[in-house]
Order: structure tokens, then sequence, then C-alpha cells
């Protein structure tokens, strides 16, 4: 609580809903391309997030092959907002597609700055991947992959 009362005036007082939306995550999904994928550059992503979503308090995993990329990025809504933006502009990404912008009051990854995943049990082939099904799949649905594979690894909630 004294970091939310560093960011506000001094004698700020929060309404109910303003404090339950600070306390909240910010869960955002999205779907990209990757550019010349290449192990060495996903392994080049991940240590970066790694780092950069550690010091940011964000968590989430990564879904990853070479035809797509699926992400879920958790935390403080300005830490997301940021790491989000970033990611738009990263060149290593092509056809960035927001699918799921919600809040939660908990996260699904909440012990991984990243988690990492090599599609080993991936719903959508390549043909439906080029055909544009990301774009079409409901938000529930696209979250309920991250919280299968999450329910499947230890020490992934908070």
């Amino acid at each position: 609580m004294a970091y939310l009362a560093s960011c506000y005036p001094e004698g700020w007082t929060p309404s109910y809903q303003e404090l339950i939306r600070l306390m909240s995550y910010l869960q955002i999904v999205y779907a990209s391309r990757p550019l010349g994928y290449d192990p060495a550059i996903l392994l080049s992503i991940l240590f970066q997030s790694r780092a950069n979503n550690a010091q940011a308090q964000i968590t989430g995993c990564l879904l990853c092959r070479d035809d797509i990329y699926l992400q879920l990025l958790e935390g403080p809504a300005h830490s997301v907002r940021r790491i989000y933006g970033k990611i738009v502009q990263d060149d290593r990404h092509v056809d960035v597609t927001e699918l799921v912008r919600q809040t939660a009051s908990e996260r699904i990854f909440g012990k991984w700055a990243m988690r990492d995943d090599p599609f080993q049990s991936w719903m959508w082939t390549r043909a439906e991947v080029d055909a544009g099904v990301v774009k079409k799949v409901p938000p529930d649905e696209v979250l309920g992959v991250f919280r299968r594979l999450a329910q499947d690894m230890p020490g992934s909630g908070d």
C-alpha cells in the first residue's frame, strides 16, 4: 500500500472502486509471427523478458513455434502496458494482434517472470494459423490455454 501512496498526490484517498482497480492485475495476451524465427533469437527474447519482467513485477508465459508466438503478460497495469508497447515496436515480431486485455484479481503465472513452452501440446495446426484462427478465438478460450498449462506445472499461481 505504501507503494500506491507514493504514486499519487499527498492527501489523495482512493474510492473503493479505484482501490480495487489499483490492486488488480492487468493481463494482456497477444499473438504475433516471428520474423526470421531462430532458436537463438527465442533464447534472446526469453533472457531479456525474464530480466525486464522480474524488475517490472510482470509474470507470464510465451508459447512459441516457428510460425507463431502467443504470449500472456500479467502484472501492474502500468508495467504491462509499457512492456507490451515495447513488444509492439520490436522488429522480431510482425502482425502483433492483441487478443485479450482484462483486469484480474490473481495471476495465472505468479512465480514465472516468463515461462516458455515450445508448443509441445499446441492446439492449432499451421494451416489454421495461416487461415487466421488466432483472431477468431474467444478470449476465454485463449486464456484457457494458459490456465491449463499453468495447472500442469508447479509454482505457477500466486
